[in-house]
């Protein structure tokens, strides 16, 4: 069974359509990049994967339910773009308290803080941190849970390339472990560490494909200008 199934998808907000029928799949146990440029409608999309965003029409069923169905709660992840955690707290406090939630012992909140590589940081308080420090709490936060869905709005904005590629490998290992991963970036250097790729541009999907399939189907090894050469098709057609 699909992780996430979406069909004939439609947004808008205010007299602007935003998500233009977007139909598609998301199978199990691997990582799907979203990937376009700001304003392509990606933070849009996956709001309405984990049901919080209003629908003009079309379906989006997630595990075998509803979008935001009440049973999805503890199934489901997502870290937003903006960090969901709380500043008046330390790092460990705010996984501790996620895990709570979850009915989660602190051992499984420390081996969060730890993947996201804020050991040494656990114990400072989240208003002190760095922006990509309090995103990578969050992360925490959201692994926690051990959810079957991850939904994670650029989780790598901010971070220097070695963390990147650490938050990549972490994604990797989640998903080889059955986790099924939906991470938006408008780098497309990070398309290559997806498994399959959903490409965006004005809230169309361009493309539903894999990295090895886009270079072949566009001639070139370059990601970003394979991404431009499917643009530049979609606009003369």
């Amino acid at each position: 069974m699909d992780a996430v199934v979406v069909r004939d998808l439609v947004v808008d907000r205010g007299p602007r359509r935003v998500l233009h029928g977007l139909g598609f799949t998301v199978p199990p146990g691997q990582v799907t990049g979203l990937l376009g440029p700001s304003g392509s409608g990606k933070s849009t999309l996956m709001r309405a994967l984990v049901g919080v965003q209003k629908v003009r029409s079309g379906e989006v069923t997630v595990l075998g339910e509803p979008a935001g169905a009440a049973g999805l709660r503890r199934r489901v992840g997502y870290v937003t773009q903006a960090p969901s955690v709380y500043a008046d707290l330390t790092v460990r406090e705010n996984a501790h308290y996620f895990a709570a939630l979850y009915g989660r012992g602190t051992r499984v909140a420390d081996a969060a803080i730890a993947d996201v590589g804020l050991a040494d940081a656990a114990g400072q308080l989240v208003g002190d941190l760095s922006g990509g420090q309090r995103g990578r709490a969050s992360l925490a936060c959201a692994l926690v849970g051990e959810p079957e869905l991850l939904v994670l709005d650029e989780p790598t904005v901010g971070l220097d390339p070695v963390l990147r590629v650490e938050l990549w490998e972490r994604f990797a290992a989640l998903a080889a472990a059955g986790t099924t991963l939906v991470v938006s970036s408008h780098v497309m250097d990070e398309a290559s560490r997806c498994d399959r790729l959903l490409l965006l541009r004005e809230g169309e999907l361009l493309a539903d494909t894999t990295p090895a399939r886009l270079r072949a189907d566009t001639g070139t090894a370059d990601l970003e200008e394979a991404f431009l050469r499917l643009v530049r098709e979609q606009v003369a057609a």
